[in-house]
């Protein structure tokens, strides 16, 4: 189960997120569902069909998870590979 404190070892494709801050103010903001993650970025989809690569270095996101809740993550801790990142964080 993906929960605050164990959501940067879990895909996080599928889930929804928003630049709620960061270094760079021109990414503050947008929003969408994650469709794809890189070593260093999220691919947000926004509603009107739009993917917008966001940086994870210098951001922090905050993510939807199952049931509502909401998670917040600083992008400079997830800035590994997807299949790195629970060989590296445990």
């Amino acid at each position: 189960m993906i929960t605050a404190h164990n959501l940067r070892l879990h895909e996080l494709i599928g889930l929804r997120a928003r630049v709620a801050g960061g270094r760079s103010l021109t990414h503050k903001g947008i929003c969408g569902l994650v469709v794809d993650e890189t070593k260093n970025t999220l691919v947000l989809r926004n509603k009107e069909g739009e993917e917008k690569a966001v940086p994870k270095k210098g951001c922090v996101f905050t993510f939807t998870l199952p049931g509502r809740k909401k998670a917040r993550l600083e992008g400079d801790a997830i800035a590994f590979r997807p299949y790195d990142r629970p060989k590296k964080l445990k």
